[in-house]
Order: C-alpha cells, then structure tokens, then sequence
C-alpha cells in the first residue's frame, strides 16, 4: 500500500523548480550517507539503493547475491553488476580468508568511504606518541623514595663490606655429545651427501609424490599420499602402468585458474571410479606335439611319445 499524501504548504521562497525538501532529524533508526555515495558520478542507482541497503545493515548480516535477490524485486543478475560495481568503486570488498585444514571462507568487508580503514590505520601509524607535559620548575615534586626489595628467602648469603666478594671462575663451554668435529681452516672440508630415492617406499608413494610435476595444485602432504597409496596399488596389481596412471589422474583437470581445494579427495575419487576391470585369465594354448623318428622306417611324424612308430609301421605290424 502507498502512503497517503500529507499536504505540505510551499513556502514563498521556495525555488521555482526541481526537487523542495521537507527535512526531518532523525533520532534513532537512521543511517549516515556521504554525498560521495550519495551522488556517486559513476554508480547506477542501483548500486547506490543497495550501497545505501548495506551500510544501514549491522554487523554479521548477510548481504549475499540470493539474499539480496530474495530482499529487492530486481533480478541476481542485475544485483551481482550493481555489487560488482561497488567492489570496483571501493566499497565493497570480498577477502579470501584461510581457515586451515584446507579451507577457506570469503568475508565481505563494506567501507563508508572507500580506502577509509586503509587511512585510519596510516593515521594512527604516522600519529606522534603525546609528550609528557612538562612541570613548573618553582614546586619541584620530591623523587620517590625508593622500596625495600624483599629478601628471598633462599639464596645467597651477603658478605661484609670488608670482605672481598670472589668472582665465580668461568666455566668451559660444554661441548656437545654428538655433531660435527671443528677441523682447522687450513684443512679442507668435505661434504657427503647421500641421495635417498623417493621410490624407496614403494611405487605407488612415487607416483602420488609426482604428481605435482604435472599440475602443482595435486600438491599431496605425507599423510595424504599414504592414504592413498593403497588404492594405487590395486591400480598396478591390475597390470596398469604407473604412465597410464599418472595419464588418468591428471586428464581433464579444471581450468588453470579454477583452484583445486581437496587434491586428495579429488584423486580419491578417480582413483574410485576410473578403476579398470582385472585382465580375464587366459586359456593356457596348447602347444603341438613334438616331431620324433619312427624306428621302422625313419619316417619323421609328431608324437608325445618318443618310443611310438608311424602310423604305416603299426598297420603293417
């Protein structure tokens, strides 16, 4: 419904035309707008209705594109190009913030004036420390008179001023149990250094580990290449070649731009649903017999057993 008009006398010195203001002080429930955003020379009015919208809100309200969308009858496309333009007048910011463990959540951060939290901080920075104010030299203030320090209870006895206090001998450094022994600069050092294969754990742990050589967002900690080195063993047990693993892993990824939050989710899950069917076990091939002597007539013919004649020589037999 609209609300009913008041009636409203114009004064006689009211302007001949354009907008006359009928002024009201607020005391409670109302929000401070500068003419900055006010009259913005490149906002649209809806970027500066829903500036407006925002900035009355308090803190921790949810100023998202749906909810937005679902407070205001214009469409989400309209609301994310006006938000869009205030991120890029300042207002608005959008920080990714890291939550660990992996994640991340997004904090809107809405500025009155844009760079205003940036030149708070500056002035404080840059803000000289108070000088102490100085006092009247006619009534100097008396210093204070110092403390007793209590006596601890245990410790070292005090001497007479008499007796000389002897000084503790110094102690030689303790040399440590295990390191490196000093040798002398003139003798030259030499440096070992044994080189541990990465496969040494086994096939599957090298795989995982290198996988990052091909797209550095599959980067796996220690933990997670253990827990999944088991589902790439049933990979090789399944006579797939560690190349065509790497192959199937790495196909396909997302754009270079879209991050990979979960990289070990992410190849659980094709490790999962990309597993091939085990190879069908093959018939053993019979094999032909071998070519033996026949004894009767030195005819050569095919037989298991050595002892066996031809065919002609049993007949004739």
């Amino acid at each position: 419904m609209s609300a009913s008009p008041v009636l409203f006398d114009i004064p006689a010195d009211a302007p001949r035309a354009g907008v006359i203001h009928v002024r009201y002080r607020h005391r409670y429930r109302f929000v401070v707008v500068g003419h900055d955003l006010a009259q913005h020379p490149d906002l649209s009015a809806v970027a500066i209705g829903l500036a407006v919208h925002i900035q009355s809100l308090p803190d921790g309200a949810d100023v998202s594109v749906k909810r937005l969308t679902r407070r205001f009858r214009e469409g989400e496309i309209t609301i994310r190009r006006a938000l869009n333009e205030l991120v890029a007048a300042g207002y608005l910011e959008r920080r990714r913030v890291v939550l660990g463990g992996g994640r991340f959540a997004t904090r809107v951060i809405w500025y009155d004036k844009p760079d205003s939290g940036r030149t708070a901080t500056a002035s404080q920075a840059e803000a000289p420390a108070p000088e102490p104010a100085a006092r009247p030299e006619a009534d100097p203030l008396p210093p204070p008179e110092p403390r007793p320090v209590p006596r601890p209870e245990t410790g070292p006895v005090p001497r007479p001023e008499s007796e000389p206090v002897p000084r503790p001998e110094p102690r030689p450094a303790p040399r440590p149990e295990t390191g490196p022994v000093q040798r002398p600069e003139s003798e030259p050092r030499t440096v070992t250094v044994t080189a541990t294969p990465f496969s040494s754990e086994g096939p599957a742990v090298g795989i995982l580990a290198r996988l990052r050589a091909v797209d550095s967002r599959l980067l796996l900690s220690w933990r997670d290449v253990h827990e999944l080195a088991p589902a790439v063993d049933r990979w090789l047990d399944r006579s797939v070649s560690p190349e065509q693993i790497t192959r199937t892993l790495t196909a396909a990824l997302p754009p270079g731009h879209v991050p990979i939050h979960h990289p070990a989710r992410f190849l659980a899950y094709r490790l999962a649903m990309f597993l091939p069917p085990p190879l069908p076990v093959s018939a053993p091939v019979p094999t032909a017999p071998p070519l033996i002597t026949c004894d009767g007539c030195e005819r050569a013919f095919r037989s298991h057993d050595s002892g066996a004649v031809c065919g002609d020589c049993r007949r004739a037999a």
